[in-house]
């Protein structure tokens, strides 16, 4: 069209044909070729390579895992991309939220990844998605302030199936001393105060359960509330007969609590509540949850490029057509539902086929938030084929699992290209 000659146009093309030989084709070639042999590469194996993708059980789940991120991973980035362009079309900072939401694609896998493995930690003080999660919790189910709590020395109270008991039945107007030792001075609760020594009343069965915490040199005295020793508030004790809880009390600030008639001759029971172990929050890192934590952290850094390219297409979509929508009595749900997505679904589609391919290839967020005991549970294709290539010394199965993620994405970019290409046409 331009006159040029076809000789000077391939050699304006030769560089790039040069480069894209020696860094797509060639590999392609080359690992077409070295799937075809063992592992030292000297015997031809045929396709035995090929059958070790669906019996070999670490790449059955890496396969099983890559189709879950297929459908969810994609899909989830997409729709958060449509929310967000649509919802800060019409808001004034709707540019500085965009700019928020699109700043984790400049942020490359490798340190995406070390930071949602931290957000992720078990430990709440560390992690910030348990910190979250175990500070929900505790507002409707309080954690107990006494999990580490056991009978001192001396004490009537033996252990029975995480609760503690005492020896003997008690008597109504003999005030039962149920000395305890464990908890630190910080994990008292608030309203505990100084312990004292309960009071007898007749036809009550009283006493005091607190901290027995005798100090060294022969300071303070073992078995009976001193002036720096703190009762243990909230306490529950249940007076138990035959089996059966008979009377109920909760331990005041100072550690005293009475008891109706009703539980003379009971055995007393400190029930395993008191001692619950504080919630630690989920195991998000665990077998069951990591491969979903992980497609989490993706999409907190995809869901912005979706975001983008959706709102390119918003900007394009006819404004006369939501109005003359909205004139005709629509809601704004139906306007989006019936006009705005119709309208977008080209470049729903290219987004959602364009993330697919990403999701095929995911690597190092898998790699470096998965913990090395639930790494198996996480795995994928690219993961595995990494891990047969370097840490198990099978180039050919590696080279087998490069050639099959090839294939399943071919299909996946011949339907993007022809879709570009008939958007090209109109």
């Amino acid at each position: 069209m331009t006159g040029t000659r076809k000789v000077v146009a391939a050699l304006f093309l030769l560089p790039a044909l040069v480069l894209l030989g020696a860094l797509v084709l060639y590999p392609i070639g080359y690992s077409l070729v070295r799937s075809l042999y063992d592992s030292s590469g000297d015997q031809f194996a045929g396709f035995d390579n090929y059958k070790a993708l669906f019996t070999d059980d670490g790449i059955r789940t890496a396969l099983k895992n890559n189709v879950i991120w297929v459908v969810f991973a994609p899909t989830v980035s997409t729709a958060l991309g449509l929310v967000f362009a649509v919802l800060t079309e019409r808001v004034r900072w709707g540019t500085a939220f965009k700019l928020v939401v699109f700043m984790p694609m400049a942020i490359s896998m490798l340190a995406a990844g070390i930071i949602f493995r931290l957000v992720y930690d078990q430990d709440p003080d560390k992690g910030v998605a348990n910190a979250v999660w175990v500070g929900v919790h505790d507002s409707f189910a309080q954690a107990s302030a006494f999990p580490k709590a056991h009978p001192g020395r001396q004490s009537p109270l033996v252990g029975q199936g995480g609760a503690f008991v005492t020896k003997d039945p008690v008597r109504a107007g003999t005030p039962v001393a149920l000395p305890m030792v464990g908890v630190a001075p910080d994990q008292f609760p608030d309203d505990a105060k100084r312990a004292v020594a309960a009071r007898p009343e007749p036809g009550k069965v009283t006493g005091t359960v607190w901290q027995d915490f005798t100090r060294g040199k022969g300071v303070g005295k073992l078995g009976a509330p001193d002036p720096t020793e703190r009762g243990y508030a909230g306490m529950r004790i249940e007076a138990v007969k035959d089996g059966k809880v008979v009377a109920s009390a909760k331990a005041a600030g100072d550690g005293t609590f009475t008891l109706p008639a009703s539980a003379e001759g009971a055995q007393l029971r400190l029930p395993a509540a008191n001692f619950k172990e504080a919630y630690n929050g989920v195991d998000w890192l665990g077998p069951a949850l990591v491969t979903p934590a992980i497609i989490g952290s993706y999409v907190w850094m995809w869901a912005g490029f979706a975001m983008v390219l959706i709102a390119a297409g918003l900007a394009g979509v006819p404004r006369e057509l939501l109005e003359q929508a909205r004139v005709d009595g629509a809601s704004e749900w139906q306007v989006f539902r019936k006009v705005t997505v119709p309208l977008l679904a080209p470049v729903l589609a290219v987004v959602t086929v364009t993330l697919m391919i990403n999701v095929l290839k995911v690597f190092d967020l898998v790699y470096i938030i998965a913990p090395g005991s639930s790494q198996d549970d996480a795995n994928v294709l690219a993961l595995e084929l990494y891990r047969k290539g370097f840490s198990e010394g099978r180039p050919g199965v590696a080279s087998a699992i490069a050639v099959f993620l090839l294939l399943l994405v071919i299909p996946v970019m011949l339907f993007n290209i022809r879709r570009l290409r008939r958007e090209g046409r109109r």
